[in-house]
């Protein structure tokens, strides 16, 4: 299944629309062979109350680049694509910018995969290392 970097990207951003990942602005931005990298912006949308990045929007960040890149993998026709479970461990906070999100294949599984999700700021510091489980299942 050869896809364009450009046709990905494209189908990924489409289906954002009218979604958690519109609402935080997340936007896929970078394909290639075992990655997928994606950007959110860093502003008081997903601040904590302190004025600093919220963990749950970078964790949400991380579901959603790990997720699509399961869906860029996978024949979607046929299966479809849930999280099991993820873990986010946070370094570093931030206050403004962007936060890019680039997942990458552990385990490419028929049924399950891991991921492994480091996140980074423009600086390209690590802010959080994150690992998402899915589970490819047949539709019905």
């Amino acid at each position: 299944m050869e896809l364009s970097k450009k046709a990905v990207l494209e189908k990924a951003n489409l289906a954002c629309k009218n979604t958690l990942m519109e609402t935080l602005r997340i936007e896929m931005v970078d394909f290639g062979e075992d990655y997928l990298t994606a950007r959110m912006p860093v502003d008081s949308r997903v601040h904590q109350p302190d004025g600093v990045l919220h963990g749950g929007a970078t964790a949400a960040l991380a579901e959603s680049v790990g997720s699509f890149a399961t869906h860029v993998f996978v024949d979607t026709e046929k299966l479809f694509v849930r999280g099991l479970e993820i873990t986010a461990n946070h370094l570093k906070s931030v206050k403004s910018g962007f936060v890019y999100a680039k997942a990458t294949f552990l385990h490419k599984g028929r049924t399950t995969q891991l991921l492994d999700i480091k996140v980074t700021d423009d600086d390209d510091n690590l802010i959080s290392v994150c690992r998402l489980s899915t589970i490819s299942l047949p539709k019905r």
